[in-house]
């Protein structure tokens, strides 16, 4: 399973797209796999359970008829830390006292609404954001469920705007009533990815796990780092998660839009050296939006990310609700190949702290295949371990993964580098997909391959055999 593309023409760094009404039908569907999607994103901020039951059928189908994994990313909202509803626009001048209140009347007793208790969880010298940031705040008292801010700069409130809270300890509370019916929508539907919104601790991470465990899902769980505690606790929530997401938006409240590019690095190092996949979102081709073409310095993010060696690029308003979505998964597509092609530097990760022998074993194939200058190394792999363990390393050899699941196919979808195949368990699967593979033309004859596999078949960390083929 895979459209017969060329070993030079595979692209390493993934792409993720988000559906929304821009791309609510079935042809959208196939045209953002088509032209490079390799996982698609449904945010459950928005939209109900049949919509986006109806949008994974289409994914399924288009996944199918490509003949392409495509993994499916359930993006759960989180604490909706909202303005409430009140009418007009409220002006805010640089120390003046406002009131927030759980789902109080405006009009009647000036205390502005919120759509969430913040009284429950806020203290006195916290910072309190309002409208993206663009209202800041510093929290001076809290008593009888309101909460008494001072205002540190001049702005406007509008409605259901959203609130940032970087210094309040949300202490596990982050899975709201929502989410967990979300979660238990998302484990009928055979998701891929569960990305959890606003993650303070490796503690939230447990909480998804057990619940998803709980309902026999076998998603994986991407930490969205959005959050200025998530930064302060990284590796422990890194080591705790399967993947993570730089939510470029919020983090750059939470903390200072300055110090983000630097997280980025610091979260995609750790990726590497901990076998995480990470992916870079959040305003990528944002011009793209309402234009055809990306900003220079659009396109040059993207080549950055390719550069400092993350797993996935992802677009949001781009395919959700822009007017170009097929045309900006090309031009990411373009973008990633061209600096894939020409990039003149290497991947570094000092210090990975993995020496399994499961470890060993994959820094020894791809020593052995570049020794060999192989043209592929396909891995045998029952759960996608060996497949990400490999792929963390860099190597600019293609990956083949060969597995029975078709969820972990899907899975490794999002892993840097990585083409997954189908196969049942096989003493023997590696040798006939390459030889499946020569008939295709993807290889030919006279290639050398390493293949990596275990001695017992269908067992997972068994990786134990090397063997270099040539066609």
């Amino acid at each position: 399973m895979a459209p017969k593309v060329p070993l030079t023409n595979f692209k390493r760094t993934k792409i993720v797209a988000t559906i929304g009404p821009s791309t609510d039908s079935y042809e959208a569907v196939l045209n953002l796999i088509k032209s490079g999607a390799n996982g698609l994103r449904l945010n459950f901020s928005h939209g109900d359970h049949e919509e986006h039951g109806r949008r994974i059928k289409w994914i399924r189908k288009a996944s199918k008829e490509y003949g392409k994994p495509v993994a499916i990313i359930q993006d759960l909202q989180g604490p909706k830390i909202r303005l409430g509803d009140f009418e007009g626009i409220i002006n805010v001048l640089e120390g003046q006292s406002l009131q927030f209140g759980y789902k109080s009347d405006y009009e009647r007793s000036g205390i502005i609404p919120t759509q969430y208790d913040l009284a429950k969880k806020v203290k006195r010298g916290e910072r309190l954001y309002l409208y993206d940031g663009k209202v800041r705040t510093t929290i001076t008292s809290v008593t009888d469920g309101v909460v008494h801010v001072r205002a540190e700069n001049d702005g406007i409130l509008i409605k259901r705007k959203g609130i940032n809270l970087p210094d309040t300890d949300f202490a596990g509370d982050i899975i709201t009533k929502k989410d967990k019916e979300d979660i238990a929508f998302g484990s009928t539907q055979e998701i891929d990815y569960v990305a959890l919104s606003f993650v303070q601790t490796a503690e939230d991470i447990e909480v998804l796990r057990h619940r998803l465990k709980a309902l026999g899902s076998s998603a994986k769980i991407i930490a969205k780092i959005e959050t200025k505690a998530a930064v302060d606790n990284l590796e422990s929530i890194i080591d705790a998660t399967d993947a993570v997401m730089v939510a470029r938006g919020d983090l750059a409240i939470e903390t200072l839009p300055e110090s983000v590019p630097v997280v980025q690095r610091r979260i995609i190092g750790l990726g590497l050296q901990r076998n995480r996949p990470t992916i870079v979102a959040t305003q990528m081709l944002a011009s793209m939006t309402e234009m055809p073409e990306p900003t220079r310095a659009e396109v040059s993010d993207v080549a950055t990310a390719v550069v400092l060696g993350a797993d996935c690029v992802m677009l949001s308003d781009e395919t959700a609700a822009g007017q170009y979505p097929q045309e900006a998964v090309k031009v990411m597509k373009r973008v990633i190949l061209y600096t894939e092609r020409n990039n003149p530097l290497s991947v570094t990760f000092p210090g990975k702290p993995d020496k399994s022998r499961q470890a060993s074993v994959c820094d020894a194939v791809i020593t052995l295949a570049a020794d060999v200058k192989a043209r592929a190394i396909v891995a045998e792999t029952q759960s996608g371990a060996t497949a990400q363990l490999i792929a963390s390393r860099r190597s600019r050899i293609p990956l083949i993964a060969v597995t029975p699941s078709l969820q972990v196919a899907r899975q490794l979808a999002l892993v840097y580098g990585t083409k997954s195949y189908v196969r049942p368990v096989h003493k023997l699967a590696a040798t006939k997909l390459t030889n499946w593979l020569q008939q295709e033309k993807v290889l030919k004859k006279g290639d050398i391959v390493v293949t990596a596999s275990g001695q017992y078949k269908g067992v997972v960390g068994a990786t134990d055999t090397i063997k270099v083929r040539v066609l």
